[in-house]
């Protein structure tokens, strides 16, 4: 069998039962996981998960590969990927983290997200080693086996997982009373832990996407798909809509009138309220090229500093860490505050959210217009194979031509997925029909070049 790169740009992630998602392999994972994250006697590794039918197969691999290597599997059970980093970097022994997820995609695939002991994503190194370790394991055969029969780790039950993630939401969190929130929780990791915490906090909550049963983790619900969310926004005249995505690690904004708040307007938000209260460290912000052009327009209104990282959240947080940013992000919703997180965190970044429109007593549709959004499209186009983007005649002939036509502020950026066989073309440009048009122009040669 042929191997490619096990990690894309968050973790490992495909369809169950098909490599790499087995449980062979994630089985292995853990295992080197353990050798090489958690190599020291008496460290453990958390194990948690999110809510697709799947999750037990994997948690139970990842927990038999890591005590296979010796070392202890502590079981956090459903919990948000951003809620097992925290524990992990609260937990003594803890020296990392599988998390048990696929994100946002269907249930029918899985994924496999690994933290340190401090609670961040791993460095591109330190992901090398593992998977370098985990491919061994997996094909070395029987010389790749060879850890001590006679320490053999056990799996322990962290049975205050919940708590213990609800206690640091909750500190300093504003009061909720007199807020009416819809809160999606997209049948996946936060069903239980987001109403609670909302509820405790005193808000009156509608909740959405909240009775997971294996297979419906956000199947037309959560970040993905807000059009129930923004309906029920407007039927109940709540003051905010708030959808999160499987495993919760991002939020998705709905403001009172229904509409779709970006995550890019959020950021502007965010970046607005942090510089008036002197809380937002260098005066920077870090996003990706995803970006809307908005963004950069309204940061340097302010007179923030705008830094552009590659896609991918973890892309995001090595920058931020770079250069001593403490707000960052992706316009998908991912949100991270390193004054206070380790990782992108939709409960986290929601309770900030609230505290901004408690603070100014202003409503969310007028806060968002910090921000002008330039009209963006993003369409993905299935492919069957991957060359990369500037050596296929086809696409690049497209991208010069449209880019042509649009002028400033025309912007195409073309790129592959690095978790699904998907391209990812978007163009943003002065008006919503001719970028649309653009758009179709560019996923038309890509169909035709690639497609699968």
């Amino acid at each position: 069998m042929s191997r490619v790169r096990l990690f894309g740009t968050d973790g490992i992630r495909g369809q169950v039962n098909t490599y790499p998602m087995v449980p062979e392999l994630v089985c292995a994972v853990g295992r080197a996981v353990a050798r090489v994250l958690a190599a020291e006697e008496g460290t453990a590794v958390v194990v948690g998960t999110d809510t697709r039918q799947s999750a037990d197969l994997f948690a139970c691999a990842a927990a038999a590969g890591v005590c296979a290597a010796g070392r202890h599997a502590l079981m956090a059970g459903v919990l948000p990927t951003p809620g097992i980093a925290r524990l992990t970097s609260e937990t003594a022994v803890a020296a990392a983290a599988v998390v048990v997820s696929a994100s946002h995609n269907p249930y029918t695939d899985n994924g496999v997200k690994l933290f340190d002991g401090a609670g961040f994503k791993l460095t591109d190194e330190m992901e090398q080693r593992v998977e370098a370790a985990a491919l061994q394991l997996f094909s070395g055969g029987p010389a790749a086996l060879k850890d001590d029969h006679a320490a053999v780790g056990r799996v322990e039950t962290l049975s205050d997982a919940e708590t213990r993630y609800l206690d640091f939401l909750k500190a300093g969190a504003p009061s909720l009373e007199a807020f009416r929130i819809v809160l999606d929780c997209a049948n996946g990791a936060a069903h239980r832990v987001g109403p609670r915490l909302l509820h405790g906090l005193g808000a009156t909550v509608r909740c959405l996407g909240d009775a997971p049963d294996g297979k419906n983790i956000n199947d037309g619900c959560g970040s993905e798909h807000p059009e129930g969310l923004c309906n029920a926004v407007r039927q109940s005249g709540a003051d905010i809509g708030l959808a999160l995505d499987g495993d919760a690690d991002r939020v998705v904004a709905v403001d009172e009138t229904g509409e779709v708040v970006t995550g890019d307007q959020l950021i502007a938000v965010f970046a607005s309220a942090m510089k008036r209260r002197g809380l937002l460290s260098n005066d920077r912000v870090v996003t990706t090229v995803m970006s809307n052009l908005g963004l950069g327009r309204a940061l340097g209104a302010m007179g923030v500093e705008h830094r552009i990282s590659a896609v991918g959240d973890r892309r995001v947080l090595l920058e931020m860490k770079r250069s001593g940013a403490v707000l960052g992000g992706e316009d998908s919703g991912h949100l991270v505050f390193l004054d206070a997180h380790s990782t992108g965190d939709g409960l986290y970044a929601a309770l900030r959210l609230l505290g901004v429109l408690r603070e100014t007593g202003q409503p969310l549709s007028r806060l968002k217009q910090v921000m002008r959004v330039y009209p963006q499209v993003l369409m993905n186009v299935p492919v069957g194979r991957k060359p990369p983007i500037e050596k296929v005649a086809e696409i690049t002939e497209a991208i010069r031509e449209v880019e042509r036509a649009l002028g400033d502020p025309g912007r195409v950026l073309v790129r592959y997925s690095g978790t699904q066989p998907l391209c990812r073309v978007m163009v943003e440009g002065p008006g919503e029909t001719e970028t649309r048009r653009a758009c179709e122009r560019v996923a038309r040669a890509v169909a035709e070049a690639i497609g699968g």
